[in-house]
C-alpha cells in the first residue's frame, strides 16, 4: 500500500499484541486490508519485570485494552466498514464499550470532518461472555498518578500526599516541561515512551483522515498496564466534572473535545479494568467532585509550582514542544487558566505567572467570548464550562483591582446586562459532589479538604 487510498479499504485489522516483560517494550500491529503492518511501541523503562503467573493472566488482559484503544489512531485514518480483530477475541461487554468510547472519543475528528460514525464503528463480538471474573491479585497500596504539567494533576499530587498516599508520578512521551513539573514534586517518577507507527504520519501527507483522538483513554490503558508491572494498586487521573460537558453545536448537538475525560469513559474503563484485569486495581479521578473552579481555588493555595506549571496546549505537539515561553496567552487554554484562577490570587501573582495581564487586552475578546458562549460555542479544548467563565468574569466585575480592566470592563457593560444574576455566583459551582470512582476511605480523608 504504497500509496493511501482511504476510500478502497474495507478493513481495519488488529493484528497481533506483545509484551516482552524482559526489554519492558510492547508492539501493538494494526494494518489496513492486507497492506503492511503499522506497529506501534510503548515501552515501560525499569525491566526485566518480574510477573507471577496471575499478574502475568492479568498484563495480558491489560495488553489487549491497551491494543484495542491504541488501534483508535490507526482506524480513523481511513473509518473503513469492517474491523477484524486477528489474534484473540472479546465479549459482547467489550465490543459495546470499544465501539462507545471510538464513537464518543472521535466525536470532534467526525464533526470536524463531516463525518457520521454512529452505527458505522462496530468490533466483533467473539465470545458470548466474559472470562470468569478477574483476580485480586494482591497489589500493593500505591499510586501511579498521571501529570500533564497543567495545575490540575499537581492538586491531585499534593491532595494525596496530604492524605499520606505513597505515589509515583507518571507520564507518557518525553515533553520536557511536564519532567520538570514532575520533577518539582519531589516524588519518584516513571517516564513512559510510545512511538506512534511511522508510517501513519506518511499516510496523514497522503489525505488520511485526521483529527483529535481520545488520547486520555490510551494513557489510562497505558497506565493500567503499567500499575500491573510495578506493582501498584491505584491509576490516578484529575480529570474534573467539568470535563464531561462538551460544546453544544446548532444544528449538530453536543460534541466532546475532552469526552475520555469525562464521567462516562472513567466509568467504562473502570469497571472493565475490575471484571477483566485486576479485581484491586483501583482506576479513578481524583478531581471528578470537584468543578474546574474549584480545582483552581485548590492550585491556588500554594505557589510552589507557579514557575513550572503550564496548561497551554501551544506546548504540547506531537512532533515537539517549545518550553522556553510556558504560556502563549492567545489560546483557549491560556484564557481559560487564567480566568479560572483569577478570583483566588492576587493580581501581581497572576500576571507574574502568565507574563502579562490578559484581560486587559481588547485583542483577546473573540477568545474569551467563546469561552463566556457569547456569539460563539465553547472551544475545543480542556476548558470549564461557560457557566464558570461567565461567574468567574462575574466575580472579578465587582474587584476594583479587575474591573477596569479592558475585557471585565466590556462584560460589565455589554454582557452581563444580559444575564441572569442567579446564575453569576461562584459559590455554588464550588460545591463538591457528583459520581465519583474514588476509594471511599481516601475520599473521606479528602472531602473536607476540597470543600473547605
Amino acid at each position: 500500500m504504497s500509496n493511501f487510498d482511504r476510500s478502497s479499504i474495507r478493513c481495519f485489522r488488529f493484528v497481533r499484541c506483545t509484551l516482552d516483560p524482559e526489554t519492558g517494550i510492547a508492539r501493538l500491529v494494526y494494518a489496513f486490508d492486507d497492506g503492511p503492518e503499522l506497529t506501534e511501541t510503548v515501552t515501560f523503562p525499569g525491566a526485566p519485570f518480574a510477573l507471577d503467573a496471575p499478574r502475568a493472566q492479568a498484563a495480558e488482559q491489560a495488553l489487549r485494552l491497551l491494543h484495542l484503544l491504541t488501534g483508535v489512531s490507526y482506524y480513523k485514518a481511513a473509518v473503513p466498514p469492517e474491523i477484524r480483530i486477528d489474534d484473540y477475541a472479546i465479549d459482547a461487554d467489550t465490543t459495546a464499550m470499544m465501539e462507545e468510547i471510538y464513537v464518543n472519543g472521535l466525536g470532534e475528528f467526525a464533526y470536524r470532518n463531516g463525518l457520521d460514525l454512529r452505527g458505522r464503528v462496530r468490533f466483533p463480538v467473539g465470545k458470548a461472555t466474559a472470562d470468569a471474573p478477574a483476580p485480586m491479585l494482591g497489589l500493593r497500596r500505591h499510586a501511579l498518578v498521571a501529570i500533564g504539567g497543567g495545575k490540575d494533576s499537581l492538586v491531585s499530587i499534593e491532595a494525596l500526599r496530604g492524605a499520606g498516599v505513597a505515589q509515583t508520578v507518571t507520564w507518557v512521551g518525553g515533553s520536557q516541561l511536564i519532567a520538570a513539573c514532575a520533577a518539582r514534586t519531589g516524588l519518584p517518577t516513571f517516564n513512559l515512551g510510545r512511538a506512534l507507527a511511522p508510517e501513519l504520519f506518511e499516510y496523514n501527507r497522503q489525505g488520511a483522515w485526521n483529527g483529535h483522538i481520545p488520547v486520555t483513554a490510551i494513557n489510562s490503558a497505558i497506565m493500567v498496564l503499567a500499575a500491573l508491572l510495578l506493582d501498584a494498586d491505584q491509576v490516578v487521573f484529575s480529570n474534573e466534572r467539568s470535563a464531561s460537558y462538551g460544546s453544544v453545536i446548532p444544528g449538530t448537538g453536543e460534541v466532546n473535545h475532552q469526552w475520555s475525560k469525562g464521567w462516562r469513559c472513567e466509568q467504562l474503563l473502570g469497571e472493565h479494568v475490575q471484571r477483566h484485569i485486576a479485581a484491586d486495581l483501583h482506576y479513578y479521578s481524583l478531581l471528578r467532585p470537584l468543578s474546574e473552579l474549584a480545582v483552581a481555588r485548590q492550585f491556588a493555595r500554594t505557589d510552589h509550582y507557579d514557575a513550572h506549571f503550564s496548561s497551554c496546549n501551544r506546548n504540547f505537539h506531537i512532533l515537539g514542544e517549545r518550553p522556553v515561553n510556558r504560556w502563549c496567552g492567545v489560546c483557549p487554554k491560556c484564557h481559560f487558566v487564567f480566568l479560572a484562577l483569577a478570583p483566588f490570587m492576587p493580581k501581581p501573582r497572576l500576571v507574574g505567572i502568565f507574563g502579562r495581564n490578559l484581560l486587559d487586552d481588547p485583542g483577546q475578546i473573540g477568545g474569551f467570548d467563546a469561552l463566556l458562549e457569547y456569539q460563539d460555542h465553547k472551544p475545543f479544548e480542556c476548558v470549564g464550562e461557560g457557566q464558570e467563565s461567565r461567574a468567574a468574569m462575574a466575580a472579578l466585575g465587582e474587584r476594583p483591582e479587575w474591573r477596569e480592566d479592558a475585557l471585565v470592563a466590556r462584560f460589565n457593560r455589554e454582557i452581563r446586562p444580559q444575564l441572569d444574576p442567579a446564575e453569576l455566583a461562584i459559590a455554588p459551582l464550588l460545591e463538591v459532589g457528583g459520581e465519583h470512582r474514588i476509594p471511599a476511605a481516601l475520599w473521606e480523608r479528602l472531602r473536607a479538604n476540597f470543600a473547605a
